[in-house]
């Protein structure tokens, strides 16, 4: 059964500060799906969870254009997806999703996760929205559900 909770982050440092904290309950093989509006704070909550990694959250960009950014953090290598930009039926193959999820010490976040469709994930899977723009605090819903079979994200 999926696991659920519902944060308040009423500034930066908190949306930051909850990435942390997810950031260090990943043992490897997880998959982030993130999905929220411009300026939602999906890279700065990325950011958060790999500053528990210890990496250099200064090198941390939002894929937008370049699609993938791949962090070699200490533990394991995590891949940061942006679907901004990519539609249609192609979107898992244009980012190398199917070689990048084989990898078993990894973790995958991927921002836009709406556009994914429906993949096949067989891991842990965090589904987090995060709903609020501008100064107003972020409610940030999390679902945390092991996959072995297709799903729509």
């Amino acid at each position: 059964m999926p696991e659920q909770r519902t944060i308040i982050s009423n500034s930066p440092d908190e949306t930051f500060e909850f990435g942390e904290t997810l950031g260090r309950e990943l043992r490897g093989g997880e998959v982030i799906l993130l999905r929220g509006g411009l300026g939602a704070g999906k890279t700065l909550l990325t950011k958060g969870i790999l500053s528990s990694l210890d990496y250099d959250i200064d090198e941390v960009t939002s894929p937008s254009f370049t699609l993938v950014n791949l962090y070699r953090a200490e533990r394991f290598n995590v891949y940061h997806i942006d679907l901004w930009r990519c539609e249609g039926d192609e979107v898992a193959f244009s980012v190398g999703l199917d070689e990048i999820v084989e990898e078993r010490d990894r973790v995958v976040i991927i921002e836009w996760a709406e556009r994914l469709g429906e993949y096949p994930f067989e891991s842990i899977v965090y589904q987090i929205d995060l709903q609020g723009d501008g100064d107003e605090p972020r409610t940030i819903q999390v679902e945390r559900s092991e996959l072995t079979a297709p799903q729509r994200v």
